[in-house]
């Protein structure tokens, strides 16, 4: 009995034409839910994202409990003080998101726990609805960062 590879190489080849790769033209999105206070990690949250975005992604930022005080005009200086190497802030990197068209919203019970209204927050930064956040999460095409 002869055995012929061609039929399974075959097989292999039609199923990998009938497949849609993933392709860097593919628009994705990205969540990333940040809710740790600690500067580095807020800082490494925010590379990430913006490595994203110049990559093509989509990405939305929700910023939840002590990560919401990024979104503050008047944030702590955790929040604005440079980091090494680059000098760059969390907050410095995260409105540079937003200027290269990331989009970063707050917690949606952000605002009334910290006793503040939306004029506390930067320009561009909203509270987030949590229908479109959760139809954001559940998209097939979404990878989701959690710090």
């Amino acid at each position: 009995m002869k055995f012929s590879l061609f039929k399974p190489l075959a097989a292999v080849a039609l199923a990998a034409l009938t497949l849609t790769p993933a392709r860097a033209e593919d628009p994705k999105s990205l969540v990333t839910i940040l809710t740790s206070e600690e500067p580095q990690t807020q800082l490494m949250s925010m590379v990430l994202t913006m490595q994203a975005l110049q990559q093509g992604a989509t990405t939305y930022t929700l910023l939840c409990g002590p990560a919401g005080d990024l979104a503050l005009r008047d944030a702590p200086a955790s929040a604005t003080a440079p980091q090494k190497p680059k000098g760059m802030s969390p907050q410095g990197l995260m409105q540079k998101i937003l200027e290269a068209g990331g989009t970063v919203e707050l917690c949606a019970i952000y605002l009334p726990n910290k006793g503040v209204d939306a004029t506390a927050l930067l320009e561009g930064i909203n509270s987030a609805k949590p229908p479109e956040m959760a139809a954001r999460l559940l998209a097939d095409d979404t990878r989701i960062m959690s710090f």
